[in-house]
This record gives structure tokens, sequence and C-alpha cells, in this order.
């Protein structure tokens, strides 16, 4: 076990994760010093004959998961039908990515499928890597870490809207903040932090999907529950949470051996995609994953954890724009991230004034409402319906842009293969 906890350390340290010795504040640098970062570039421009597009990879200034300056990357994506158009685009769609260890699976690296969606909607896509991938790839990704990845995301917004006009862009005012998983959570994230700090960024229609908007729900399902479709995800929600608010817990009190000794190949090394850690580094079962204090909600060690996770939580203590427009996707049966995300959220967001819809309406566009879609069937692949879910994701998506747009239909069709990356 010594060995283990050594191993483990030694790695966090490489990786400058080491315990923070401040909590998440996210002030603009709480330390005091002066820290002049270089301003907003792009550093790279990719061609892609196949999607008719153009990616121009950035780095821009932002916070790191204590509130100190730091330089984050990402990618905008612009479709050669906006070039074609005197360079004016319909407007801009902002793209928080799902869950990813690897670390080409961020955008700037080249993983972009999914925002490549809206190639040929005449929208342009803004995707953040987040703190911990691309330019901080050295870094223990902020996981599940709302605040942080929707700092990292308005401020890749704020940074590609300079650069796009720069490059002679320009664009309407149809703004849509899309995410699924942790990319909706950090949607969520990114109306909190839009309501608290940018009163003149108006989005036009949220669409979040699968988001763990109350991680601690989230892990007392699941933990209730003894099992997750994908342990990998909590194993990281707990490697973050103790890094970045200072809990300072000895992971030899959380994890199995077998387990803790897997962490540093399987998850910290960023050597290996999602898809890849299924069955390698953890089991689904979790009493093979943690140490008996984890899975008693009145001991010591899961108290400290309860309590981080309720300090980011998405489902309390802020207040939404009344104007917002807002789509929840959720599949009832989802084994990653339980379908009481969405309903909790929803049921804050109602006490907050907004109008929630939670049913089929036609009438889910207009300012100040949520409308709630509970999916329960999927597409015939061989993915769980926490990925199933990504399919109406998908589908609201394309919907509520044609809309907004007066398209008369969907200018591409995801397949099952395509959900299949979410």
């Amino acid at each position: 076990m010594k060995k283990s906890v050594i191993l483990l350390m030694s790695m966090m340290m490489s990786l400058s994760i080491g315990v923070v010795t401040t909590s998440c504040s996210f002030e603009d640098n709480p330390s005091g010093e002066s820290v002049q970062l270089p301003a907003a570039r792009i550093t790279e421009t990719i061609r892609n004959e196949e999607k008719k597009a153009t990616v121009y990879n950035i780095e821009y200034p932002s916070a790191d998961p204590n509130g100190n300056p730091v330089t984050l990357s990402g990618s905008i994506i612009v479709g050669d039908e906006v070039d074609a158009s005197d360079k004016n685009a319909a407007g801009i769609v902002l793209y928080n990515h799902f869950t990813v260890f690897h670390k080409d699976e961020c955008p700037s690296h080249g993983d972009l499928a999914v925002p490549m969606i809206v190639v040929g909607s005449k929208m342009i896509a803004v995707a953040p890597d987040y703190y911990g991938f691309g330019v901080t790839e050295s870094k223990n990704q902020a996981y599940c870490i709302s605040r942080a990845n929707a700092q990292a995301s308005v401020d890749a917004l704020i940074a590609a809207r300079e650069l796009l006009k720069e490059k002679g862009y320009t664009w309407d005012d149809f703004l849509f903040n899309v995410g699924y998983s942790q990319g909706g959570q950090t949607a969520i994230g990114v109306l909190r932090l839009l309501a608290e700090k940018y009163p003149d960024i108006k989005v036009t229609h949220t669409i979040a999907g699968g988001g763990p908007y109350d991680i601690g729900e989230t892990y007392r399902q699941l933990v209730s529950k003894e099992e997750s479709t994908m342990p990998s995800t909590v194993v990281s929600s707990v490697l973050s949470y103790n890094e970045y608010f200072n809990l300072g817990v000895n992971y030899a009190d959380v994890f199995k051996e077998d387990v803790l000794n897997r962490i540093p190949e399987y998850l910290l090394s960023k050597n290996y995609k999602r898809s890849e850690l299924e069955g390698k580094l953890a089991s689904n079962k979790f009493s093979e994953v943690f140490l008996a204090d984890m899975f008693n909600f009145e001991s010591a060690l899961s108290k400290r954890f309860m309590e981080a996770f309720e300090k980011d939580n998405l489902c309390k203590g802020w207040t939404p724009r009344k104007t917002e427009r807002i789509t929840l996707v959720h599949h009832e049966k989802d084994g990653c991230v339980p379908y009481a995300n969405a309903t909790k959220m929803a049921d804050y967001f109602e006490q907050q004034g907004l109008k929630v819809d939670r049913g089929i309406t036609d009438d889910r566009y207009v300012d100040g409402k949520v409308f709630l879609c509970n999916t329960t069937g999927g597409v015939s692949t061989k993915v769980g319906e926490h990925e199933n879910g990504a399919f109406f994701f998908a589908i609201e998506f394309m919907n509520t842009t044609c809309h907004y747009l007066g398209l008369k239909g969907w200018w591409y069709y995801p397949s099952a293969k395509d959900i299949e990356g979410f």
C-alpha cells in the first residue's frame, strides 16, 4: 500500500497537481501579484477539406481553478459557407465538450467531431479545451469543477469574438450555449457566470444535456446504487475536488489498492481514451473501487467530499437571468449521471421564477422558459443510456438552431456512429 501511495503522489507532483493552498475563489489574481498574460492569439490555422471548414486554434488569457491568471487554449471552427457569405455568420455556438481523458481528445488537438456539426449551418463554433488540456495538458484537469470550466468557456468566447473580428468576420446576434455530460454541467455553469459577472453577454438559447448539475446528488445516488456505467468519471471527480478544493485527503484512505495502482497509468498520464479506461482503471462495482468510508455518508471522509461538492452545486445559490431560454435533455435511465440532476435543476429554475415545461411543447423558445426533455428511448448502438441521451441532445440542438435561423430542415443528420463519439 505504501508503494502505491508514493507512486500516485509522485505522478501528481510531476503533473503539477499537488494540494493547492487556496479554495476555488475565481477572483482576478487573488494572490495580489501583477501578472501580465499574453493577449489572445491564433496559434495555428488548419484546413479541413473533407468537412469544408477552417479551424483556428487559439490561446487566450483566463484563470486556473484557483483564480490565478493562466493562458488556456481552444478552437474556432468556420465552415466554408460563412466565408462564401462575405464572412458573415448567422451567429456563434459556444460548445462545451463532454468528458475526455486522452490528451488528444480536446478540441485544439483535433477532436472536433461534435463541434464540426455546425458546419453547413452558417454558424461559427467556439470550443475551449478547459484547464488541464491543450496548452495546460501537464496539469490535472479540473474535472466537473463547473466554475473553472465555465470561466474557461466564457473567456474563450470573448477571445474568439475579438480574433474573428481581426480576421474580418461578422455575425448576427444568435449565441447558442451547448454541451452534453460534463459539457452540460459547464453550459449551466456558463449561465451562472454570465448572470454574476457578464451582463452584456446575452445567450439566445442554452441546450444542456446529461449534466451532473448537482455533483453531490450524483455521487450520493451512484454510491447508494454501488455502481456506475462509467466509473472513471467518479474517480476523476474525487481526484479533482480533492485537489482544487484543498481537501488534502490521502488517497490511500479512499481507493482500493489495485485502483490506486492504476490511477497514474490509466488516468493521470492522459494516454488513454475514455473507451479504453472502462474495465482497466476501475470496476463498475464501487465495492471494488472505494474503501468503506466512501460508502458511509456519515463518515468524516465522505462529509468532506460532500461539502466540497455542495460548494459547486448548480442547483442552489445563484439567480438566473429571467430572459434565459433553456432546454434540459436527460435520459431517465442514465446509469452515469442520474436523472435526478435534470429534475433538481428544473426545480431550481422554477423556484427562481422561470417557467418549466416538463412535457412536449411548441412554445419552448420564449424568455424565461425551461423545457425538460426527458428521454426514454435510444438508437441501436453499443452505447448505454447516457450516450443515448446524447442522441436526443443532438436532435434538440438541430431543431433549436433551425427554429432561430429559420431553416426548413436539418443541414446535418447525426448518425449512430456520431453518437458513440459522445
